[in-house]
């Protein structure tokens, strides 16, 4: 009903809508019934291309009898407090054990702060309201109660009326984030929405809903002008898709989709050019007028054109109203109070600077009168006429009209809801329609990521077909019993580990789920359950080509009622896992949290399945794990389809006696080692054998509907909590270290609220001083004028002229080679700031790629010179390049990124102590005192976006780049303030001697101003014009009047120019054509011959040191290994986990194996418990890999590319970072397992063990890293992990003994195979000499042929090939009773460990397997690392 979106939207408009013929009611969809009243109004929007459509609409509309939807909304005296602390300590490692501590600070009571105090308003359908306000000052939250978003806030009092609904009435809301999955196209994020939301009823123009839909979906493309991008990735961050700007307006279009009465934009035109910006706030007026919409907009940087399009505009500040009143009012209201509005400032910026000291101007004469604080402009406000005026619209809610258009919208909303839905749901199509559209998408999401997908099944079948010859052609006799048990096992196994994938998948794709919940396009249940149906011929593939080579390479039971039971056994245990998995991934709200349970539970799951620990030897303690067990289903039912009426022979080593001919008679021979074996006989029955198990064939049906049980439970849960995911925002808070709270202003410095200027911390934008127009106020003091000259003076200069001619790139699409950058030059001189602007996807981003030397992909032609001459190979650390997109190590500390990009990229011969002197430098330049001991942190915790930016920016200029600084979109989704600082900062780098080029969109009059030069570029990368600006834009504005394109004198020239180029008055020109043709062209071509001909004949002025980096790999190393520990020392989650997970694996193997006795069973059992040990790695692995692939992300996506420093270092850093807290874990391992299983006691044992223990910690890590060090991403990294921990489990020695072990694999995999010597080792120093006691089920009972003692009988088997056996009755003459083994040691030589010094041996092999996996790490991502393209 509401329509929210924090940081939502925007369109644009092209493609000449108003020719296309659509469909008429095309819009009907969205905005069903929202006509406005009947005689046509005019709309401030009459202009707009595809107006004509959207009247089309209201009239098809009202043809069809369809009530209509208007509500508005009325808010009277709300209040919003939510938890107030604007920053927290973070604790490390150490600190938060600090329990005292701890306590004391809990007993402080938290406090609430106000973030929206006593607002008032009334919006009615028609109207738009612009909200303003700086970051903090509380906008989002107006937005988010007005859309009726309540969740995550501590108290909302005061009244919030939509139509005459109060706010528990009106739960139906929808919202919108942007997020998306990036491997969906544009055309399928938008068919979902589409889909989701059709009326019921058709209308009759349409022959069905899907051509009603899709009429539908190519209005909402065209409106907003991505036409185009239909069949394009919609990417994000790391995938490659649309460009930011088009990617918004995706956003835009869905939340359209949903056809809300109310709309809330929340800060939706970031990332958007001026044109694309003024585009949708035009398409949202027209919309709104015609149609009778609620429409509520937040947007930093509005222009002037945008300003007007609104009716009224409130004004927050630190959550008070200012003002709230008529759009045209607010201006003169504000003048009157005595502050100035200079002529050509945007008016949106204005209103919120006049209560910022530094940027407000103050009429002559006023200096001792005007309100001077925001309490005081409220007070002002609430005396004047406008208040009492708007205060008469408080009782809107009440009136008859109101009550009569909010009767309508719920009849509106019942006829266009499936007649099948309960009375209260939010939703509008049936149950079945949300299922198909979601497991369409579901296909969609699989196809668009295909590798991961064949991945998947290649590795299935390559695993399948490594454990068929492992366990192949298993003998029928006693001796194939443990192969085949452990076949049956492993076919279980392995499906469960792919299984455990899910956790991964279901934190990627959990946003999206939770913003389509918002606008209520689905059930959760239906999600869940397209889930399942589009798992379920996945998985069918994945389990009969698994099934098939895995059941006859073995040699089960060859019939096909058997074949037949086991697929479907395995099939259904392997859909219960998945449930299972899925369900702890909805269960829990943090990944971390989710993989530590994961990790637990499926070592607790394999344990008790039946195989390690047999059901009778299980601890009363544990056993009930056996029976919630769904693998223990799985594995019972597996064992009796395949021992169900069989004869076991036993064969040696399981007979006693064997071996010549004096023991061939069977009379005199029994079974030994084998359950269910009988005194007196040679053979087993499958049904005894089952009986020792505590199986029974008569249950495998049972168990099989047990699992399905379990199956119906994991889902029911599955859907029960992704129904509670909740996308509470818990509101911006700054984390700052408990080892730096000594330090921070933020922490330790009281705020004087009000005099802001009086205290060390600035003001919501972070930034001091400076009025508006850039100019230094007397007011501030003599530090900022200090300030001033000595940071100038200590700014780096820059004395290199950087050119680029004939620029073409290309890259290749499926279609066939795409241009991006067509024949583009220009120059950037040292003191020039110059602006690289044009629509979004225009190719401003790439042109600033490919001269930074950034692109990995494609083809450059051209040439990119510095002083005349080819680029050096220090380019890319001696420029600085500010990325769009912010990212940087969320565990450091502003400062300490600053001085780590400083000690890194600054001259190697420049001494340390002078690079951290200029990061004070740079902090003081940028104003981030009061943040410069704040953990950067993720967004929502941590840095503001704004703080984020300049944060960016500072890590470049730190670096003193000495050739030039590229900025890409530094002012995107600042405030107009925090925009224009920004700027000025740039302008004072650019006075100092800099050359800076920057992307820049949404320029205000007074930003534009700034700038020495524009290159502005068209769609297909054309440039349109490049050259001079001139005094406020002069030079520009008269290059494009002389082509028919004046620009009228209120109007800012850079909305006007790509206006003139890409928007509504381009008049179909080419603009490109245009440039080529015209003289100025000429001229510049001529001038950047002569500077390259001028600079290539002067020594150059950039001495190249001929390093690519500059430090040595030494110095490197050094400083990062430093930052990965600081990280890792703070990363509190993921060390306790790691910690967690040690101990409570520990814990739980000891306590299941609890005291091994020393029978022959029990011997296995020390081989299992051993065993279990290694499952310790896939939990710890599942979560480190994530953290690797984050960081790897950091150092590709930034620093790789700025040469900051080598890949060895950052490999280093991450593996030695690791090291301390691996000691810990093997310790915290060792002492809560070994004792408990009751091992060896002597220290020279127990001294062995651990050593080996510890080295396995460092293998497997290594492991885990050498495959996330190659992996796209983490779901893939989790995907590749069962198949190589599964096949080295297969290859140790414990599923299949070494004797059994196919000779293929034999001689080469057993001896490549780390965990075989991990294996070797510790079941040596465990039971190397360990006296063996036979239970008596276990002796191998006989008698004697007649007139001989068992001694005499036995005396040549004893010394033969009984050589290890016990026989304990010699003297007897009947029954004789023989034990497998006399000692441990006997046992270790049927597993391929025949002395002693084999333990040492192994554990020697260990280490090197040690070294070799962090080699592995090494060389993996030399292969990643790929070389940058040049232009050629």
């Amino acid at each position: 009903m509401a329509s929210t979106g924090p940081e939502a939207y925007a369109p644009a408009l092209s493609e000449g809508a108003a020719d296309d013929v659509l469909h008429p009611q095309l819009r009907a969809h969205y905005s069903a019934g929202y006509p406005s009243s009947d005689a046509e109004s005019i709309s401030k929007a009459e202009g707009w291309a595809m107006m004509p459509q959207v009247k089309d609409i209201r009239r098809i509309m009202k043809a069809e009898g369809l009530p209509e939807g208007k509500l508005g909304v009325t808010w009277n005296n709300l209040t919003v407090k939510a938890p107030g602390a604007d920053a927290m300590l973070h604790e490390n490692v150490l600190s938060q054990f600090n329990i005292p501590q701890l306590v004391k600070e809990s007993r402080k009571p938290p406090q609430l702060k106000t973030i929206i105090d006593n607002s008032h308003g009334c919006v009615k359908p028609g109207e738009m309201l612009l909200v303003l306000g700086r970051p903090g000052a509380g906008c989002t939250t107006l937005l988010k109660m007005l859309a009726n978003r309540r969740a995550g806030y501590s108290e909302v009092t005061g009244d919030v009326h939509f139509g005459s609904l109060d706010h528990k009435e009106a739960q139906q809301y929808r919202g919108q984030i942007e997020v998306f999955f990036p491997t969906l196209t544009v055309g399928q994020t938008l068919d979902l929405a589409t889909r989701m939301k059709v009326s019921h009823v058709v209308p009759s123009d349409f022959k069905n809903g899907e051509e009603y839909r899709n009429s539908l979906k190519d209005f909402l493309l065209k409106s907003v002008g991505i036409s185009h991008t239909a069949d394009t990735k919609v990417g994000d961050a790391y995938v490659r898709g649309v460009s930011g700007g088009e990617r918004k307006r995706v956003s835009i279009i869905e939340t359209l989709a949903t056809r809300g009465s109310v709309f809330c934009w929340d800060n939706s035109t970031r990332g958007l050019d001026a044109s694309t910006a003024l585009e949708y706030t035009r398409a949202i007026r027209a919309l709104t007028d015609v149609l009778g919409l609620t429409s509520i907009v937040t947007l930093y940087q509005a222009g002037n054109g945008i300003y007007d399009l609104f009716d009224k505009v409130l004004v927050l500040d630190q959550g008070q109203q200012l003002y709230y009143g008529p759009q045209e009012q607010a201006r003169p209201f504000m003048e009157d109070l005595g502050f100035v509005c200079r002529d050509g400032a945007n008016i949106a910026d204005y209103l919120t600077g006049v209560v910022v000291p530094t940027e407000r101007k103050i009429r002559e004469g006023c200096e001792n009168t005007f309100p001077a604080t925001a309490r005081a402009i409220r007070n002002a406000y609430e005396q004047s006429d406008i208040y009492r005026t708007m205060q008469q619209d408080s009782n809107y809610a009440t009136l008859d009209g109101t009550r009569h258009n909010t009767d309508n919208f719920k009849q509106l909303v019942v006829k266009e809801r499936d007649p099948k839905l309960p009375k209260k749901s939010q939703l509008t199509t049936g149950l079945v329609t949300q299922i198909r559209a979601c497991v369409i998408r579901q296909y969609q999401i699989l196809w668009g990521d295909k590798a991961t997908f064949i991945i998947k099944q290649v590795s299935t079948i390559i695993q399948a077909l490594i454990a068929g010859s492992l366990f192949y052609d298993a003998p029928a006799t006693s001796a194939g019993l443990f192969s085949k048990s452990g076949a049956l096992f492993f076919a279980l196994l392995y499906n469960a580990l792919v299984a455990m994938s899910e956790v991964t998948d279901s934190f990627t794709g959990r946003p999206v789920l939770a913003k389509h919940r918002q606008f209520a396009f689905y059930h959760p249940a239906a999600f869940c359950l397209a889930q399942i149906t589009a798992d379920i011929p996945v998985l069918l593939i994945q389990v009969s080509t698994f099934s098939l080579i895995l059941y006859f390479m073995t040699g089960l039971e060859q019939s096909a009622d058997a074949f037949f039971t086991f697929w479907i056994i395995v099939f259904a245990v392997t859909m219960a896992m998945t449930a299972l998995f899925r369900f702890i991934g909805a269960a829990f709200p943090t990944f971390d949290a989710a993989s530590k349970v994961s990790g637990f539970l499926i070592a607790a799951l394999i344990t008790y399945t039946g195989y390690m620990i047999r059901k009778p030897q299980m601890h009363p303690w544990f056993v009930w794990i056996y029976w919630i067990d769904p693998l223990s289903y799985g594995f019972s039912g597996l064992l009796a389809n395949e021992f169900h009426n069989k004869i076991i022979p036993c064969a040696p080593p399981n007979l006693i006696p064997f071996g010549g001919n004096a023991y061939a008679d069977a009379a005199y021979q029994a079974c030994s080692g084998v359950g269910g074996q009988v005194p007196d006989q040679v053979f087993v029955t499958g049904e005894a054998y089952l009986q020792s198990l505590s199986y029974s064939h008569a249950w495998m049906w049972r168990n099989f509907g047990i699992v399905w049980v379990w199956w119906v439970l994991f889902v029911g849960l599955t859907i029960f909590f992704t129904s509670r995911w909740s996308m509470i925002d818990r509101g911006g808070f700054l984390l700052v270290p408990r080892e730096k709270s000594h330090k921070s202003a933020i922490i330790t410095g009281p705020v004087d609220e009000e005099n802001p200027e009086k205290t060390g911390l600035p003001d919501s934008s972070g930034f001091s001083s400076a009025d508006s127009s850039g100019i230094q106020t007397p007011a501030t003091g003599d530090s900022e004028k200090r300030q001033k000259t000595d940071t100038g003076a200590k700014l780096i200069k820059n004395t290199s002229v950087f050119t680029w001619k004939n620029l073409k790139y290309t890259v290749p699409t499926p279609s066939g080679p795409r241009v991006l950058l067509n024949d583009v030059q220009g120059w950037v001189k040292p003191g020039m700031l110059g602006a690289l602007m044009g629509s979004s996807g225009a190719g401003k981003t790439t042109l600033l790629d490919v001269l930074a030397r950034r692109k990995t992909e494609g083809e450059i032609q051209g040439s990119i010179m510095i002083d005349g001459r080819p680029l050096p190979i220090s380019f890319q650390r001696s420029a600085g390049y500010c990325e769009q997109l912010d990212v940087h190590e969320s565990y450091a500390t502003v400062r300490e990124a600053l001085e780590f990009s400083a000690l890194l990229r600054q001259n190697r011969d420049t001494p340390d102590k002078e690079k951290l002197e200029y990061v004070d430098v740079i902090i003081d330049l940028l104003e981030m005192h009061d943040i410069e001991h704040t953990l950067i942190g993720r967004p929502g915790a941590g840095l503001t976006v704004e703080q984020r930016k300049r944060v960016t920016i500072g890590v470049e200029l730190v670096a003193k780049p000495s050739i030039l600084i590229f900025l890409d979109e530094p002012t995107s989704g600042l405030d107009g303030q925090a925009a224009f600082n920004t700027v000025r900062c740039l302008r004072k780098l650019a006075d100092a001697g800099q050359a800076v080029l920057v992307t820049i969109h949404q320029p205000s009059a007074q930003l534009f101003a700034q700038f020495d030069t524009l290159l502005l570029l068209a769609k297909g990368g054309n440039t349109v014009y490049f050259g001079d600006i001139g005094d406020n834009g002069d030079t520009v504005k008269s290059y494009f009047g002389r082509y028919g394109a004046p620009c009228p004198k209120e109007a800012n020239p850079a909305e006007h120019m790509i206006d003139v180029v890409s928007g509504p008055l381009s008049k179909g020109k080419d603009w490109g054509k245009v440039w080529l043709d015209s003289p100025e062209h000429s001229k510049v071509s001529q001038e950047l011959d002569e500077i390259i001909a001028d600079a290539a004949a002067k020594p150059p002025a950039t001495q190249d040191d001929g390093h690519e980096f500059s430090n040595s790999i030494w110095y490197q190393t050094k400083l990062v290994t430093a930052r990965m520990n600081t990280s890792l020392f703070r990363n509190t989650d993921y060390v306790n986990n790691k910690f967690m997970l040690h101990i409570g694996s520990a814990l739980f193997n000891g306590f299941s194996f609890w005291m091994i006795g020393d029978s022959v069973n029990e011997l296995q059992l020390t081989l299992f418990t051993i065993f279990n040990f290694i499952f310790v790695a896939p939990g710890v692995i599942a979560q480190l890999q994530p953290l690797f692939i984050e960081r790897r992300d950091i150092y590709e996506t930034r620093e790789k590319k700025s040469k900051m420093y080598h890949w060895a270092p950052f490999v280093t850093g991450l593996i030695v970072s690791e090291i301390p807290y691996l000691c810990i874990c093997a310790v915290f391992y060792f002492a809560c397992w070994y004792y408990t299983v009751g091992l060896p006691k002597s220290s020279d044992r127990s001294g062995a063990i651990f050593f080996v223990m510890l080295i396995y910690e460092f293998v497997y890590t290594g492991i885990g890293q050498f495959v996330a060090a190659y992996a796209p991403n983490a779901v893939f990294a989790a995907l590749v992990n069962p198949l190589i921990i599964g096949i080295l489990v297969s290859f140790c020695g414990v599923l299949v003994p070494y004797a059994q072990i196919q000779s293929f694999w034999r001689y080469w995999m057993y001896y490549l195979n780390p965990f075989n010597y991990l294996m070797g080792s510790m079941l040596t120093f465990a039971l190397w000499d360990k006296p063996v006691t036979c239970n008596d089920n276990e002796f191998a009972i006989f008698p004697p042929p007649a007139n001989q003692t068992c001694g005499d009988y036995l005396a040549e088997y004893l010394a033969g090939a009984g050589h290890a056996a016990n026989l304990v009755n010699p003297e007897a003459t009947d029954s004789c009773r023989v034990c497998q083994y006399t000692t441990g040691t006997d046992y270790l030589r049927t597993l391929n460990l025949n002395e002693y010094y084999y333990g040492w041996r192994d554990a020697a092999i260990v280490v090197i397997f040690a070294f070799s996996s962090y080699a592995l790490v090494f060389g993996l991502m030399k292969l990643r690392t790929k070389q940058t393209k040049t232009a050629s």
